[in-house]
């Protein structure tokens, strides 16, 4: 399987390929992971909003616009320029507790500006695929033990949540409206899909409240950090797991595969959800200066206790299954970080190498 992973993800040498959000935690992995396949890489993101920031640590050599993706005639201008084949829309307002105090822009950015990737997109021919990254919380959420599946019902309690599932039905009513896969190869040549990915975790994220980022810090200054909801489960998964999604769905929209542009989860398996105090316990493991404390949830921001998401489609459809498991997936994580803060060493590219040639 793995060869034939590896023999897929080929097809990005010499492409050209535009990245929203590229100076973002997970935006910035991707761009390094597609020049290590040989891309030609054009970003487009605002600048980076974190001290340190890991775009700026990489130092990448790419074509970059620094603008805001409701910015239309900016954001027409700069794919049309990059004459890219595909576009993957990373872009987004991707937290829960800033929709809160600011829920307008919040839908502004994620809707919004994803309605503007997919019209300016619209009038390039050259871009063939778009790859349109949303999020795990776009479901329902009954908060029961129960593992979402893509067929699920779109809901969300919160705002950004809600945001990113209004996304997902906007996808998809433009995809029937205008780049049908019936009369794909006859009336247009153009595939998108979208991808519900869970909690990603991965050195460089330095969010602010996060927990990953939040234990790094604090563990870094030597305190205790606090947390609100041990008990919460979520789908915990390594960013190079959930990239490596986003390039072989991309990789099958580039060869016309027009079976793989619908919507998709990417998640660790059902039975390998961590609760935060799982987290916290398997990043002692690895850094045992990390010290918590429980508080008492004072903030009326809600929160959900359970969330799990179902990978059979992604499994059986496209072959792909996470590297690493949670256990795994945290190993890595507390391991660039304690490079970074303690060594003063960036291992973000040995990461990505090791990855793609595991």
């Amino acid at each position: 399987m793995e060869n034939m992973v590896n023999d897929k993800l080929n097809i990005y040498k010499n492409k050209k390929v535009f990245v929203t959000g590229h100076t973002g935690f997970k935006g910035s992995w991707l761009v390094l992971t597609l020049q290590q396949l040989g891309c030609e890489v054009y970003g487009y993101s605002l600048l980076p909003d974190s001290e340190p920031s890991h775009f700026e640590l990489l130092k990448l050599d790419l074509h970059s616009t620094f603008a805001d993706i409701r910015d239309y005639a900016i954001l027409k201008n700069s794919i049309k320029e990059s004459q890219a084949e595909i576009v993957f829309h990373l872009a987004a307002q991707a937290l829960v507790r800033p929709s809160y105090s600011n829920p307008v822009y919040t839908y502004d950015v994620n809707v919004m500006g994803s309605l503007n990737i997919l019209e300016v997109s619209r009038s390039c021919e050259h871009v063939k695929a778009i790859v349109m990254i949303t999020t795990d919380k776009v479901y329902e959420n009954l908060e029961i033990n129960y593992a979402y599946k893509e067929s699920d019902r779109l809901g969300g309690y919160d705002m950004y949540s809600s945001s990113k599932a209004c996304c997902e039905l906007m996808i998809n009513s433009y995809r029937n409206s205008f780049r049908n896969l019936d009369e794909y190869n006859i009336n247009h040549t153009q595939l998108i899909t979208s991808v519900r990915a869970g909690n990603v975790i991965g050195g460089g994220d330095w969010s602010m409240d996060r927990l990953i980022p939040d234990i790094m810090r604090s563990t870094n200054e030597n305190i205790s950090v606090q947390i609100r909801n041990p008990r919460s489960i979520r789908p915990w998964q390594h960013v190079l797991d959930c990239i490596s999604s986003y390039l072989l769905l991309g990789a099958e929209l580039l060869i016309e595969k027009k079976e793989f542009a619908q919507a998709w989860n990417v998640s660790p398996d059902k039975n390998d959800a961590f609760s935060v105090l799982q987290v916290l316990e398997c990043c002692q493991k690895s850094w045992k200066e990390i010290k918590f404390k429980i508080i008492e949830n004072k903030t009326n921001v809600h929160e959900a206790n359970i969330l799990t998401l179902d990978n059979t489609k992604i499994k059986e459809k496209l072959n792909w299954s996470p590297k690493y498991d949670t256990e795994i997936a945290i190993q890595k994580t507390v391991e660039w970080y304690k490079s970074y803060y303690l060594n003063k060493q960036l291992i973000t590219l040995s990461q990505v190498n090791e990855y793609l040639n595991k």
